[in-house]
C-alpha cells in the first residue's frame, strides 16, 4: 500500500496549508480517484520548490514529469515527448492503434487530437495500474499547446485511475478548468523561520529588514541573505534595498523591464522613486509626452496597475528593481524633477526628501530643513526624513544626534528593527548621542524583560544628569516604573534627587509632569509614601494641560500608583487616542494596556475588556508580540474574574514565555478561587507577589493582594507575624511590594504584605480600594465581631458596586451563614447572585446559589424569560456581530473567545431578549 499522505512529512517554511492540500490530492488518487491541482503564484514564491519536495517524498509512486519550457513552446508535443521517456515497456503493451496514434502525435504537427488524447489517457491509465502515478507539470503555462490539451483531455476522463496531476503556472495563466490553488507570500513568521535556517547568524534587525524588502518571496529572501557582507549581516552597514544584481529573480525582472519602451521606463522610475508620489505628480515630472498612455505597455505586461491616483507595482521587489535598474544619473534626475513638482504644490517634506536623494554630498542647510520639517510629521515619515538628514551631516556629533532622533521615530512608528539599524549607524565619536542611544535601546527592551535594561537606564541618567536633564528624566521615569530589588532603590533615589533638583519651576506642563513623576518614584524608593503620593497627584493635576501621549502615559501610571483607577483610565484612553492620531504605534498598545488595567482597578470590567481587545489587535498588527501577550494576559484575567474558564485558558495558551506570565498566574489563581482550590490559588499568587522585579510588576503585585489574602484566609494561612503556607514552600525569597514599599528576606510573612496593602489602600482615599482594604481586614480579623464590622464598612463605601461589591456580598454571606445567621446571610447572597447573573459571571452566581441553599433557602432554577434586562458589554458586542451576519467562529476570532464561550453568551442573549433565533435577534436589534 502506497504511503499517500507521506507528503505531509515535507518541511517547507510557511507552506503547511499548501502541503496539506497536496496531501489530500495524493490520498484521493491513491484510493482510486484521480485528481488534479494547479499551483499558481508570482515568480520566486516557491511553486517549483513545492513540486520538488513532493516528488522527493512520493515513495511508492511512479513520478512522471513534463516541465514547460519557453524555448519549446512552439514545438508541438515537445512536452508529451518528455512525458513518455522511460515508459517504453508500458507503451509496448498498448493496442497497436493507440501506439500508432501516440507515435504519430509525437512526430506530426497535424495529428488527430482525439486519438492523441485517448492514447495519453490509456498510457497514464496503464502506468497507474502498476503503481499510482504522480504527474508533475512545472511551469505548465509554458507547455506547448498540443501537449497541454492532451493532458487536460486525460485529466477530465481519468475517473477511477490512481492518477494525481500536480502542475504549477504563473498567476493569471489559463489552467483549462483544473482546480487552482494560489500561493501567497510567506507570513513574516515563516519568512523569519526561513532566514533562521538559511542564515542563522543574522542580527535580529537585519532579518526584519530583509523580510520587509522581500515581501514574503522565498527566493528573494534566499538571494538577499546569501549576498550580505559580514558588516551587513551584523547590522553595521545598511541592508540592501533590492535584489542583488546576479539574482535569478532580478534577471527575470530585468528582462521584463528591458522589453518596455524608454518612455514607459521613465514613468516607472518616477513612480518607483521613494517616497512614492501620486500619479499626477509622476506625470508632471515626466519629460516624455505620452502622459498616462505611457504606462500601457507595463500594464499589459502585468507589471503594474493604475488605481485612481496611485501606481501599484505587481510586487515591492519589482518596484525596487524598476528603480535600481536605471543608471544613477537618471535616478538623481528623477528625484530632482519630483522635488520641483512637489515644492511647487506645497508638499514640503516629500520635496525635501527627493531633494536629498538627488544630492551628491554633505548639505548641512538641507539637513536642518529636513529635521525641522520632520518634527511635526508622522513618526514613520519623520524617521525617513531624519535618517536622510543624518546622511547630509558631515560632523559625527551632528550625524549621531539626528540618527538617535530617527531611531526614536522609527520605534514610535512600530518599526523597532529600523530603530536598531539606525542606532548601529551612530558613529563611535558621536558623544552624548551614544548615551541617548543606549537609553533608547533600554526603553525598547524594557517590556521584554531583558536583563540589565533598568541598570542601563540608571547609567544613562547618571551620564546625562547635568548635560541633558530631559533625557535623564525620561530614563529615570522608565527605570522607576520597572520594579527593582530593595538594594537598588537607594541608587535610584539618589540619582532622581540629583536630576529633580534642576527643576526651575517655569517648565512646560509635560516637563513639569515628568519632574513630579520621577520625584514621586524616588519618594517611594525611599519609603516615603506621603511625599510620593503628593508628587504623583501634582503630576495628575498637570495632565489636562498635556497633549503628548508619552507624558500622559506617565500620568496614567501615577494615577494607578495613587489608586485613582478612573482618572488613570481616562488619561490612558486619551493617550491611546493621541498616539493613534500621531501614528505612534509603539505607544498606543502601552496606553491601552494601562487603560485596561486602570479600568479593571476601577471595577469597570467591560471597559477593561474593550481596551485589552483593542490593544491586542494593535500590538499584533504592528508586530509587538510582547505587548500583545500583555493584553492577552489581561484578557485572561478578566475572563477568569467572571469564571469563564474556557476563554481564560485559551488566552493563556496564546501567551508566550515572557513578561506576561505573571498575569497568566493571576488568571489561573482566580480560576482556582472559583473552584474552591484555595491552597493552589494561594501558591500561585504568592509566586506573583514574590516574583523577580520587572516591567510593570509593582502595579501587578498590588493588584493581586486582595485575592491572595482571600485565598490564604480560606485555608487558614494567615498567622500573626507568620509566613505564607500554601501547600508548598513557605514564602518565596525575594521582595514583596504593596503600595510601593519593599521588604526582603528568605521567607517574608504574609502579614507584611497585608499591612503594606492596608496602608497603601487607605492612603488612596478611593472607594474601590477602601472597600477592598476593609474586605481584607474582615478576612484577616481574628474576632468575629470585628470581622462583621469590617464587612459592613466594605459595603458602606459610596460608589462601590458591580463585581467587587457582589464578591464582598458573597464572602460576607458565607461568613454570616457559618455563624448560623441564615436570614441575614440570605440577604447578602441573593444580592450577590443577582449581580453575578447580570454580569454573566455564572460560576460565581452558582457559588452564591450553593451558599443560599446551605443557608436554608429553596432556590428554583432561573426561568429563561428575562425580557427587558440589559445585556452585559460582552453580550452587546457578541449580539451586534451576530446581528451583522457573523458566525460564532468569526465572533470568537474577533473577540479572542472560544466558539463554545460565544455559544454560551449567545444563548443568554436569546433568553434576555426573549427571542429564539439569530434572525429574530437581528430584527429586534436593528428595529426592522
Amino acid at each position: 500500500m502506497v504511503d499517500a499522505p507521506s507528503v505531509q512529512k515535507v518541511r517547507l517554511c510557511g507552506r503547511a496549508a499548501d502541503l496539506a492540500a497536496i496531501g489530500r490530492l495524493l490520498a484521493t488518487a491513491a484510493a482510486g480517484n484521480s485528481g488534479a491541482l494547479v499551483l499558481t503564484g508570482a515568480p520566486g514564491e516557491g511553486r517549483s520548490a513545492l513540486l520538488g519536495a513532493v516528488a522527493h517524498s512520493a515513495r511508492g509512486w511512479t513520478v512522471l514529469g513534463a516541465p514547460g519550457c519557453a524555448d519549446e513552446r512552439d514545438l508541438p508535443y515537445a512536452g508529451l515527448q518528455n512525458l513518455v521517456i522511460g515508459l517504453g515497456d508500458v507503451i509496448a503493451e498498448l493496442e497497436p492503434a493507440q501506439r500508432a496514434a501516440l507515435a504519430h502525435g509525437l512526430t506530426s504537427a497535424g495529428s488527430d487530437r482525439l486519438a492523441v488524447g485517448l492514447a495519453t489517457l490509456t498510457l497514464l491509465g496503464a502506468t497507474a495500474r502498476r503503481r499510482p502515478v504522480l504527474l508533475l507539470l512545472d511551469d505548465a503555462h509554458l507547455l506547448d499547446v498540443p501537449t497541454w490539451r492532451a493532458i487536460l483531455f486525460a485529466a477530465r476522463r481519468a475517473g477511477r485511475e490512481r492518477l494525481a496531476i500536480l502542475a504549477t503556472a504563473a498567476a493569471g495563466a489559463e489552467t483549462g478548468g483544473l482546480p487552482v490553488r494560489r500561493l501567497t507570500p510567506l507570513a513574516p513568521e515563516a519568512a523569519r523561520e526561513l532566514l533562521a535556517h538559511r542564515a542563522p547568524d543574522l542580527a535580529e534587525e537585519v532579518a526584519a529588514a530583509l523580510v520587509e524588502v522581500a515581501g514574503g518571496n522565498p527566493a528573494a529572501l534566499i538571494d538577499l541573505s546569501d549576498a550580505l557582507s559580514q558588516e551587513q549581516r551584523r547590522g553595521y552597514a545598511p541592508p540592501p534595498e533590492t535584489l542583488p544584481a546576479e539574482s535569478t529573480l532580478r534577471r527575470r525582472y530585468r528582462a521584463e523591464l528591458d522589453a518596455l519602451p524608454a518612455g514607459t521606463r521613465e514613468l516607472m522610475l518616477l513612480a518607483a522613486a521613494m517616497p512614492q508620489v501620486p500619479l499626477d505628480d509622476v506625470l508632471a515630472a515626466a519629460t516624455a509626452g505620452d502622459g498616462l498612455f505611457g504606462f500601457e505597455p507595463a500594464e499589459r505586461a502585468g507589471l503594474l496597475t493604475i488605481a485612481g491616483d496611485t501606481v501599484r507595482f505587481a510586487s515591492p521587489l519589482l518596484r525596487a528593481c524598476a528603480y535600481a535598474e536605471m543608471p544613477a544619473a537618471r535616478r538623481r534626475a528623477a528625484h530632482a524633477a519630483l522635488a520641483r513638482v512637489l515644492a511647487a504644490r506645497g508638499a514640503h517634506l516629500p520635496a525635501l526628501l527627493h531633494r536629498a536623494a538627488a544630492t551628491t554630498g554633505p548639505d548641512v542647510l538641507l539637513a536642518r530643513q529636513l529635521t525641522r520639517t520632520a518634527s511635526t510629521a508622522d513618526p514613520a515619515v519623520a524617521a525617513q526624513a531624519q535618517a536622510r538628514a543624518a546622511d547630509l551631516h558631515p560632523e559625527p556629533g551632528d550625524r549621531g544626534a539626528v540618527l538617535v532622533d530617527a531611531a526614536r521615530s522609527a520605534w514610535l512608528a512600530g518599526r523597532p528593527h529600523d530603530a536598531g539599524l539606525l542606532i548601529r549607524r551612530i558613529p563611535a565619536s558621536a558623544g552624548t548621542a551614544r548615551v541617548r542611544a543606549r537609553a533608547l535601546t533600554a526603553e525598547m527592551r524594557l517590556p521584554e524583560g531583558r536583563p540589565g535594561a533598568r541598570d542601563l537606564l540608571l547609567d544613562v541618567a547618571a551620564d546625562l544628569a547635568e548635560s541633558d536633564t530631559l533625557a535623564a528624566l525620561d530614563a529615570l521615569a522608565l527605570a522607576g516604573e520597572a520594579a527593582a530589588e530593595p538594594g537598588e532603590q537607594g541608587r535610584y533615589a539618589g540619582l532622581a534627587r540629583r536630576v529633580t533638583a534642576r527643576q526651575r519651576g517655569d517648565e512646560a506642563p509635560a516637563v513639569a509632569l515628568a519632574f513630579h513623576h520621577v520625584a514621586g518614584l524616588a519618594a517611594l524608593a525611599d519609603g516615603d509614601e506621603p511625599t510620593g503620593f503628593a508628587r504623583f497627584r501634582r503630576a495628575l493635576d498637570l495632565a489636562d494641560r498635556v497633549k503628548e501621549p508619552g507624558p500622559l502615559i506617565r500620568a496614567a501610571t501615577a494615577g494607578l500608583l495613587v489608586g485613582d483607577g478612573r482618572r488613570a483610565a481616562a488619561l490612558a484612553g486619551r493617550a491611546a487616542v493621541l498616539a493613534r492620531e500621531a501614528g505612534a504605534s509603539a505607544l498606543e498598545p502601552r496606553a491601552l494596556e494601562l487603560a485596561s488595567l486602570s479600568s479593571m482597578a476601577a471595577g469597570d470590567y467591560a471597559a477593561a475588556n474593550t481596551a485589552a481587545l483593542d490593544g491586542a489587535a494593535v500590538a499584533r498588527g504592528t508586530g509587538q508580540r510582547v505587548l500583545a501577550d500583555a493584553h492577552l494576559g489581561l484578557l485572561a484575567v478578566l475572563a477568569a474574574l467572571v469564571g469563564d474558564r474556557e476563554t481564560a485558558l485559551s488566552r493563556i495558551e496564546e501567551v508566550g514565555a515572557g513578561t506576561a506570565r505573571p498575569l497568566c498566574g493571576w488568571a489561573l489563581a482566580l480560576l482556582d478561587l472559583v473552584d474552591g482550590r484555595f491552597p493552589a490559588a494561594t501558591e500561585r499568587l504568592v509566586a506573583v507577589v514574590t516574583a523577580a522585579p520587572g516591567y510593570g510588576s509593582a502595579l501587578l503585585q498590588v493588584a493581586v493582594v486582595p485575592h491572595l489574602l482571600e485565598a490564604a484566609a480560606q485555608v487558614g494561612s494567615v498567622q500573626a507575624g507568620g509566613s505564607v503556607r500554601s501547600g508548598g514552600p513557605a514564602g518565596a525569597g525575594g521582595s514583596v511590594r504593596a503600595g510601593g514599599s519593599g521588604r526582603s528576606g528568605a521567607s517574608l510573612g504574609l502579614e507584611a504584605v497585608a499591612s503594606g496593602f492596608d496602608r497603601w489602600a487607605g492612603r488612596t482615599g478611593q472607594p474601590t480600594w477602601l472597600a477592598l482594604r476593609d474586605r481584607c481586614r474582615a478576612l484577616r480579623a481574628s474576632d468575629a465581631d470585628l470581622a462583621e464590622g469590617y464587612f459592613g464598612e466594605a459595603l458602606g463605601h459610596i460608589g462601590e458596586a458591580g463585581f467587587p461589591r457582589a464578591h464582598t456580598e458573597l464572602l460576607y454571606g458565607r461568613f454570616l451563614r457559618r455563624r448560623r445567621r441564615h436570614v441575614e446571610a440570605r440577604t447578602q447572597l441573593r444580592r450577590a447572585a443577582e449581580t453575578f447573573r447580570l454580569l454573566d459571571a455564572e460560576p460565581w452566581a452558582a457559588q452564591s446559589v450553593r451558599e443560599l441553599r446551605a443557608a436554608g433557602e429553596r432556590v428554583e432554577q432561573p426561568v429563561p424569560a428575562l425580557n427587558g434586562l440589559e445585556l452585559t458589554a460582552q453580550q452587546e458586542r457578541i449580539a451586534a456581530l451576530v446581528a451583522g451576519g457573523a458566525t460564532n467562529r468569526e465572533v470568537a476570532q474577533e473577540l479572542h473567545l472560544s466558539p463554545r464561550t460565544v455559544d454560551h453568551h449567545l444563548r443568554n442573549v436569546f433568553a434576555r431578549l426573549g427571542v429564539r433565533s439569530r434572525t429574530e435577534m437581528a430584527r429586534l436589534l436593528t428595529g426592522r
